[in-house]
């Protein structure tokens, strides 16, 4: 059966608020529940299947890029065997493939479409089914202050990104796969509002997104262990010709074969600097 090449589903987007309401998610203490007053509303969308055109994407045009490199830790059971097997070599996979001279990770996710899993435990989270993307700058800069502290003022001199690896684990991900903005198609000015994370212990920022016509979303359709995307989240260099970042998202795609195995995937996030 040939590629699709197109498919059409529902996306979750963000209804903006009138005035000047300042929109969040609360973590509740103790529970899988969310305290929010966002509004999401779901709008249909045409999603580009790049299989056999991987190289038409990139980091720095449409704010993601495609690769095939085999991870030496497979088993993601662990969270400690993660951190010590699967973080360094992730750590020099992206400092190979974007030529950057420091890669921290804090932290990472492993999502699964399991039947009853409600929980938004770091290691067995659903699939995210809403338009997005995980910071804002002022998390960013944040986010460089709170886990490198000690050389926070210097790196932020210099161009830093924050970047997710994104791959499914244990076979391919047709369930629920990932899909992806050109962010060349998006009105940052208009379409991207901040959201904050109200967290026991600290605020965070995402941001989440405005519907539009023009916005150009990608996928990779069954996408393999051995394949991984690099989806930037943050790039300090604003000189209005690099892409900042990309909006994302899970989705379910009407084309997924029946019997697919639920989807299982690992995210990392990492601060990427330069010299």
């Amino acid at each position: 059966m040939a590629e699709p090449t197109t498919v059409t589903a529902t996306f979750n987007h963000l209804v903006r608020p009138e005035g000047e309401t300042e929109l969040f998610y609360s973590r509740v203490v103790g529970s899988t529940e969310l305290k929010s007053n966002v509004t999401l509303k779901g709008e249909d969308v045409q999603i580009e299947n790049i299989r056999g055109n991987e190289g038409s994407v990139t980091l720095d045009t449409t704010g993601f890029q495609y690769f095939k490199r085999a991870a030496k830790h497979t088993a993601f059971t662990d969270d400690a065997a993660i951190k010590e097997e699967y973080y360094p070599e992730s750590i020099d996979l992206v400092k190979e493939l974007t030529g950057a001279s420091k890669v921290v990770i804090f932290d990472h996710t492993i999502r699964r479409n399991a039947p009853g899993n409600l929980t938004d435990d770091p290691g067995n989270r659903k699939p995210a089914t809403q338009v997005h993307v995980d910071q804002t700058k002022k998390a960013s800069i944040a986010r460089v202050h709170r886990h490198v502290p000690e050389d926070a003022e210097s790196l932020l001199k210099k161009r830093f990104q924050i970047i997710n690896l994104w791959r499914p684990i244990k076979h391919a991900a047709y369930d629920f796969p990932l899909a992806l903005c050109d962010y060349r198609s998006v009105d940052t000015e208009k379409e991207v509002v901040p959201v904050t994370l109200k967290y026991p212990d600290f605020n965070g920022e995402t941001m989440l997104v405005q519907y539009s016509p023009n916005h150009k979303w990608k996928y990779l359709r069954g996408m393999t262990p051995e394949e991984f995307v690099l989806i930037k989240c943050f790039d300090s260099n604003e000189d209005g010709k690099t892409a900042i970042y990309t909006p994302h998202t899970a989705f379910i795609d009407p084309t997924t074969p029946e019997g697919s195995p639920l989807r299982m995937s690992i995210e990392i996030r990492a601060l990427v600097f330069y010299d």
